[in-house]
């Protein structure tokens, strides 16, 4: 059975647990954006505890409905720079900073005009670190609601807000060595895992 899920940025780790047992990812792009979700934004670990990066977005405050696929990012703003340099800050002592950090900074400096391509740039990146060989199909309409039998509907299940609180019957993340402090703090993006464990990442996405 396919599972349906939102764009999302540097999603967190649980959105790739999520995939296993699955046939196809739906990505959906025909709804709405919507503000404070991971659309535009992960959470990442920092000395100083949970620290959110947002992309900043054009249009992004209209009143109006906005698809998500057609919403411009703001370059006006140095957030690439910005995003960078806090990942550098908060990673490049991991053990894997080195090994991927070409990777995804190629993809930053591409500076691709839609959030919705630069999510894409980012997932088909970490399904291949992942070895997740699941396709991802886009969605050709929006549906508010799907037959249970048809697809497991995922969108907006996972937001900043609940990062952290567990679900029941849901898959989860094992839990890892992080960079900073001695309790381990669920709900970050993939980078976090990626960067400690690298090629073993496969093993915590239980």
């Amino acid at each position: 059975m396919p599972i349906l899920f939102e764009s999302q940025y540097n999603p967190p780790a649980q959105f790739f647990a999520e995939l296993a047992g699955h046939d196809a990812l739906w990505l959906e792009s025909h709804d709405n954006y919507r503000k404070q979700t991971y659309r535009n934004r992960c959470l990442i670990l920092t000395n100083q505890g949970v620290k959110p990066l947002t992309v900043p977005v054009v249009d992004g405050n209209r009143s109006e409905k906005v698809k998500t696929s057609a919403i411009e990012i703001d370059y006006r703003q140095n957030w690439v720079h910005q995003h960078w340099r806090s990942l550098q800050t908060a990673y490049g002592g991991t053990p894997y900073f080195e090994y991927y950090a070409d990777y995804l900074h190629d993809i930053y400096v591409q500076k691709p005009s839609l959030l919705f391509e630069l999510n894409l740039a980012f997932l088909r990146f970490y399904l291949r670190c992942l070895r997740l060989q699941i396709p991802v199909e886009l969605t050709t309409e929006y549906h508010s609601e799907y037959p249970p039998a048809l697809v497991l509907d995922r969108r907006d299940c996972l937001t900043p807000k609940a990062a952290g609180s567990p679900e029941p019957d849901r898959k989860s993340v094992r839990p890892y060595a992080q960079t900073f402090g001695k309790d381990f703090v669920p709900g970050l993006s993939i980078l976090d895992l990626l960067f400690m464990q690298g090629p073993a990442v496969g093993g915590f996405l239980a």
